[in-house]
């Protein structure tokens, strides 16, 4: 075992402001102090994949280093997405299950505590942990990473790189195929692919079926759209296109005394919520839940509960059409029937990326901040609706450093990789298994909504959202391919992708879970460890080997 080495560089806080700010998703690094840094197994990224995926590496005798691109670690699972996706239970074992189980709980837990629990189990592994480690550029010699080079200056050399970011910023850099938005429901024969299905959120959160004018002047085009409508033409049912589902905060709130009151962010116009004031204020016989709901005439319009609260309405704290430059600063507002080309390399630099994410994320922020504000102050807002969101407001004991709100963006989607095995709709039905799994998913296929758009119905155009699942569910667990795990070895042969792995929009869906993620990191790290050792590519690795490791290690395959 390497020693015991917990990282946080004065160059991780300085690249990161200090110790208290207001929420930010970048800011550059103020000082370079150029340095290379040897391991065996480099892991990018701090998401819970990568968390377990450095663990098992060390635990399996490897110097193993973990770089986050922020300042902290566990991705979601600490940023406040603790009302866990778990799918079924029984599909969940090795670091997860022991994860879960030191915890105390799977669901329902402190932000805040998980993120301890991920430092002490790094520490007690002795991985080496870098923070606010963004990625500058990658070096690549015969299909290989030779080093990947970050703001701060650092150089790092290692026999096996793991991206394990939201977003696949680290695949790109090495000129991996991948995706980004929605196949068309006869790429892959899909039913569930592409625009309009026809399972869609069970016909809940699209303005309870009301005929909703999408004006500023009620049936007038002429007046021009309400904020938040999205301008472009939608596809016709099943045509594909490079849009992403919505992200949002994961709030972590409280009703108790000494909450901290929605805060007023700067710019805030209540004139941006003016389609929620005109359904909130359309028909008397709506039931505001405050929560999930599937009864008819119902809508959230947002979710109040004590803990992590997540969008729950037709507007809701989801920025729908908010989202698609993020995962790599492109989009195209068009449809297709026919699949483009995958795409390979960066669209944009990686630091003018960071710079316009920054800028999706502060207008992620001042939307869902002025959404809640809106709710609990303005006067168009029904009184008793009005008073019951009063009575939550941010949880003071967590994320202090960001004044009580999260510090991670909920990125459902990034970047998707295309390797030699693509996971698809019919792997989540069981219709199509694998012979190399490197875990189990069991979530139903799940997309928020893509895209807020006019339509007409019955003559009358009105606004709908498109784009959700949520119905659609897997019959039982179903293994993950380790092929969906590792690029093409043409193009890599020293990288293992757990996060943004090859996979349909449909299947990661079911896959993207926090989980999941924690499962196929420990599995990648399993591979990256057995790669060296048999001095392979990651496409060679043994399954046999592979397999009796993880089995060794209570993962459930």
């Amino acid at each position: 075992m390497i020693a015991t080495l917990l990282c946080v560089c004065a160059c991780a806080l300085s690249c990161h402001g200090g110790e208290k700010s207001d929420p930010f998703y970048y800011r550059p690094a103020t000082a370079r102090k150029p340095a290379q840094i040897e391991c065996e197994v480099a892991v990018y990224g701090g998401t819970p994949a990568g968390v377990t995926a450095a663990i098992q590496a060390a635990r399996m005798g490897r110097k193993t280093l973990l770089l986050s691109f922020d300042r902290h670690v566990g991705g979601m699972t600490s940023g406040g997405l603790t009302a866990t996706d778990l799918g079924k239970k029984e599909s969940i074992g090795g670091l997860a299950l022991d994860f879960y189980t030191r915890l105390g709980k799977n669901k329902d837990f402190s932000p805040s505590e998980a993120e301890a629990l991920f430092l002490t189990m790094l520490r007690e592994a002795g991985v080496k942990v870098l923070l606010g480690r963004c990625l500058e550029s990658v070096e690549m010699k015969d299909n290989r990473i030779v080093s990947a080079t970050f703001e701060t200056g650092e150089l790092i050399k290692a026999a096996v790189f793991i991206d394990s970011t939201y977003e696949g910023d680290l695949l790109a850099a090495a000129k991996v195929s991948y995706r980004v938005g929605r196949e068309s429901r006869s790429a892959f024969d899909e039913s569930l692919a592409g625009q309009w299905q026809k399972a869609s959120w069970r016909s809940v959160y699209k303005f309870c079926q009301l005929p909703i004018s999408p004006f500023v002047i009620p049936d007038d085009p002429s007046s021009g759209l309400l904020p938040e409508i999205s301008p472009h033409k939608p596809g016709a049912p099943g045509e594909g296109d490079y849009r992403v589902q919505a992200y949002n905060f994961r709030m972590f709130l409280s009703n108790k005394e000494g909450r901290v009151p929605f805060p007023k962010p700067s710019g805030y116009d209540p004139a941006r919520y003016g389609l929620l004031a005109r359904f909130l204020n359309f028909d008397p016989g709506i039931k505001w839940t405050l929560d999930y709901t599937t009864k008819p005439m119902t809508d959230g319009p947002v979710q109040m509960r004590k803990g992590d609260s997540n969008n729950a309405g037709s507007f809701s704290s989801d920025f729908v059409d908010g989202s698609h430059r993020w995962p790599d600063g492109t989009f195209e507002p068009v449809s297709f029937s026919e699949m483009p080309p995958p795409r390979r390399g960066l669209a944009l630099p990686l630091p003018q990326l960071y710079e316009l994410r920054e800028k999706i994320f502060q207008d992620h922020v001042s939307y869902q901040q002025g959404l809640l504000y809106f709710l609990a102050n303005d006067s168009q807002v029904p009184k008793e609706l009005q008073e019951r969101v009063r009575r939550f407001g941010l949880d003071p004991d967590e994320f202090w450093e960001t004044g009580h709100w999260p510090h991670q963006l909920y990125v459902r989607e990034g970047r998707r990789m295309v390797s030699a095995y693509i996971m698809t709709q019919a792997n989540c039905e069981s219709i199509r298994t694998v012979e190399d799994s490197v875990g189990l998913a069991s979530y139903p296929m799940d997309s928020h909504f893509c895209q807020r758009v006019v339509v007409e119905e019955n003559g009358k155009k009105i606004v709908r959202n498109e784009g959700g699942l949520g119905g659609a569910r897997t019959p039982k667990p179903y293994p993950v391919a380790y092929r969906a795990m590792v690029p093409k070895r043409e193009e890599c042969a020293n990288l293992l992708v757990p996060v943004c792995l090859s996979a349909t929009h449909v299947a990661y869906g079911s896959i993207r879970m926090e989980p999941v993620f924690m499962i196929l990191g420990q599995s990648a790290g399993a591979a990256a460890s057995l790669a060296i050792a048999d001095k392979v590519a990651v496409q060679e690795v043994n399954y046999g080997k592979l397999k009796a490791r993880l089995m060794a290690d209570k993962q459930r395959l």
